[in-house]
């Protein structure tokens, strides 16, 4: 844990104080992009812009970050792909009910952003769609 800042030093320098002293002690030393120039921008990047491609670059999904009406949507478009890779019936019916619970709370929620505009998922159709999906040799 840091020390307090001493009654009568400004913040600037007390800061600058444990700045320097990590320095010397070499925590530094070691980090990731080391050496390495901050990536340019054109000024017009928001903070949230700066997030975002740190996590892209990290490998991470972003999808994380959206608004929840945001995030649902885009799960509902990347749903056929992800029900593709699902082997047990019982799991696509977890997916498609828990999906469901999301978009209703998200319903029931005052508008503060973009407003979802999905219904929820009939589970039996999203069954059926998903067994005509399946290969023979599965």
């Amino acid at each position: 844990m840091t020390e307090r800042k001493p009654t009568g030093v400004s913040f600037e320098s007390w800061v600058d104080r444990q700045i320097s002293a990590a320095q010397a002690k070499g925590d530094f030393d070691d980090l990731p992009g080391a050496g390495k120039p901050l990536l340019k921008t054109d000024g017009k990047d928001t903070a949230l812009a700066w997030v975002v491609n740190k996590v892209r670059g990290e490998g991470h999904d972003v999808s994380a970050l959206l608004p929840p009406s945001l995030a649902i949507a885009k799960e509902l478009d990347d749903l056929p792909d992800t029900l593709a890779r699902v082997r047990r019936e019982a799991r696509v019916r977890e997916i498609a009910e828990d999906l469901n619970e999301r978009i209703r709370t998200e319903h029931r929620r005052p508008a503060g952003g973009p407003v979802l505009r999905a219904r929820p998922l009939d589970v039996e159709e999203t069954v059926a769609s998903w067994r005509q999906g399946l290969s023979p040799d599965r």
